[in-house]
């Protein structure tokens, strides 16, 4: 694939590392082989997998003449954070949309990503009812900004639109270069699924290199029927913009449903289980929301004999640490 006619900001400082877990392997029976791939530790405040879409969609709004970016997320978005992160590296003013899907949820003086906010400086922030039109919100924000003498930008949640899938269409590229250094054989690959521009960048990537490794979605809000769908259209449209011959079949898409819970970002037993485990077994933090959720996805799928005995599974570690700190209770209660 040729990534070098996109307009890219150069935010990464080398691949991330691929890395066995060998103790959490054998924690959960020693059937199959863990490895887990590293994005959390992308550069930007605490990193996480939205640096490597901001790569390509801020040096987009460069080109396009932006001084302001807008974007929007949950509460304690990651996304909000790290774009709020690389807008500050560039020079540029940083607007939030954060759409409360749980009612209260929002406090201006809470920790975590939310304190981040306000020491990268973000100029404001704008708290809107969970499941309101989030594209509508953002753009009447730069309407406001407009009229104001400013040169607005928006990047959609999670920057997951086919510029920002490209990230992950490089992340991909990237991975089998490693693998093929390694000779590591991988069978099979877990990631989060929630804005999809990772899990779609992923697959879409995949076809264009013909790797051949099927990529699993656990999701953290939507359904089977809707997420794979959603996926599947940003996989397409990506692949398209990437030129891949053959393109993405629908076949390509899986997701698993079973370990959203109650809501996005509301937390589950298994989650906290999770998140305890990579703590405990292999020193590796993972976040409440996204990647909880989804190392709960895969060790049920590793309990349960979904992946053959000897198999080599990677999981894609999508960063988000520093929600955890404002979800401390969920993970002090007995």
């Amino acid at each position: 694939m040729n990534f070098t006619k996109f307009p890219r900001r150069n935010y990464l400082q080398g691949p991330t590392p691929i890395e066995s877990m060998p103790s959490l392997s054998k924690a959960l029976g020693g059937d199959v082989n863990l490895y887990v791939k590293r994005d959390d530790l992308l550069p930007g405040s605490a990193g996480g997998n939205k640096t490597r879409k901001l790569e390509f969609c801020i040096a987009d709004a460069l080109e396009k003449g932006t001084d302001t970016i807008i974007t929007c997320g949950a509460v304690q978005s990651n996304h909000a954070r790290l774009t709020a992160s690389w807008s500050a590296k560039e020079g540029l003013e940083c607007h939030l949309i954060l759409e409360e899907r749980v009612k209260g949820s929002y406090k201006e003086e809470a920790s975590g990503n939310n304190f981040l906010f306000e020491l990268l400086g973000v100029k404001s922030i704008g708290v809107v009812e969970g499941g309101s039109d989030m594209m509508a919100q953002m753009e009447k924000k730069a309407d406001e900004l407009t009229a104001a003498g400013k040169s607005p930008y928006i990047i959609p949640g999670g920057a997951s639109n086919t510029i920002g899938a490209t990230g992950y269409a490089v992340c991909t590229e990237e991975t089998m270069v490693q693998l093929n250094e390694m000779r590591l054989d991988i069978d099979h690959i877990v990631v989060p699924s929630g804005s999809a521009g990772t899990h779609a960048g992923m697959v879409a990537g995949m076809a264009g290199v013909n790797g051949n490794i099927p990529i699993s979605g656990v999701n953290v809000s939507r359904t089977k029927e809707v997420q794979e769908e959603l996926v599947y259209k940003l996989a397409v449209d990506t692949a398209e913009r990437l030129e891949v011959k053959g393109g993405v079949e629908r076949d390509d898409i899986i997701c698993f449903d079973q370990y959203v819970g109650p809501g996005y970002s509301l937390p589950t037993d298994s989650m906290v289980e999770a998140v305890k485990l990579f703590a405990k077994n292999e020193a590796i933090l993972l976040d409440p929301v996204y990647s909880g959720k989804a190392a709960a996805g895969l060790i049920d799928l590793v309990r349960n004999g979904h992946f053959p005995k000897g198999s080599n599974v990677l999981f894609l570690h999508t960063g988000g640490s520093p929600a955890l700190y404002a979800y401390m209770d969920t993970f002090r209660q007995e």
